[in-house]
């Protein structure tokens, strides 16, 4: 490794733990560019099992021989570890690191629908879901309960959002994934059939018979407040309702998103 130990907030490198903003970390203009941050010991681990590349990484001087050890152990002898006093790294990145370490890593290249769906039989489309801490719910539930690959609409918030890395667990790493950019009815044209989770009078329930028969479903998940859009809802092959009871008319889109995957497994 090669310990810096900070000595000025402007010190080139740190940047990308706290003056950078997402969308700059993203680099949409030069993607092969791009960075996220992990969070954790934990979720740094599951990061690099599923190969992604460390650029750097952030700890107090004290983790060097303690959280940070094994990670540090399974990286390239050219990576750069910055360091200082705790107080020091919460000026830097604006909150205490309670977990300790934090890792800057290289964005994979992204990947087609078709290579991402390719044998799977179980999808989930997040549609327009912006909020961090439900796309990283979401993710963690469809790693769990057998989900096969995930798609994101434009409007979503991104998987690799530091918070929603953070609430995933690392999941998002472990489910294969990439951007949709074209309309959800494209699914069809790679044979599946599209499941819009909505509150709709001509809605079918969740436990329908006819939705375990087919044998590849994409369950679009849609905007925490406004739900989907009409025309997604129009041109889905099925729309589907979780029964509810004691006039509660729906879930938070990520415990409604555990409840679908679990059904339709």
């Amino acid at each position: 490794m090669i310990l810096q130990e900070i000595t000025s907030l402007d010190m080139p490198g740190v940047e990308v733990f706290g003056t950078l903003t997402e969308a700059q970390l993203r680099n949409k203009l030069e993607p092969e560019k791009g960075i996220f941050i992990a969070e954790s010991p934990k979720v740094i681990n599951v990061a690099l099992d599923a190969g992604y590349e460390p650029v750097s990484l952030l700890c107090e001087k004290r983790h060097i021989e303690g959280d940070a050890k094994d990670i540090i152990a399974r990286c390239s002898d050219d990576l750069q570890v910055f360091t200082g006093s705790r107080e020091l790294l919460e000026q830097l990145t604006g909150y205490t690191l309670t977990r300790g370490v934090l890792c800057a890593m290289h964005r994979p290249q992204p990947k087609s629908v078709e290579e991402v769906c390719r044998g799977a039989r179980r999808i989930v489309v997040i549609d327009g879901v912006v909020d961090s801490t439900n796309v990283g719910a979401i993710f963690r539930s469809a790693a769990a309960l057998g989900i096969d690959a995930v798609l994101v609409t434009s409007t979503s918030c991104d998987p690799l959002n530091r918070r929603a890395v953070r609430v995933s667990m690392g999941s998002v790493f472990l489910v294969p994934w990439t951007r949709l950019e074209g309309p959800v009815s494209s699914l069809k044209e790679i044979g599946f059939k599209t499941v819009a989770m909505a509150l709709r009078d001509d809605s079918v329930l969740l436990d329908d018979p006819s939705l375990q028969a087919e044998p590849h479903l994409a369950i679009i998940m849609g905007n925490e407040g406004d739900g989907l859009p009409d025309g997604t809802i129009a041109h889905a092959d099925y729309v589907v309702r979780i029964p509810m009871k004691h006039g509660v008319d729906s879930l938070n889109v990520a415990a409604a998103s555990a409840v679908a995957f679990w059904a339709l497994r």
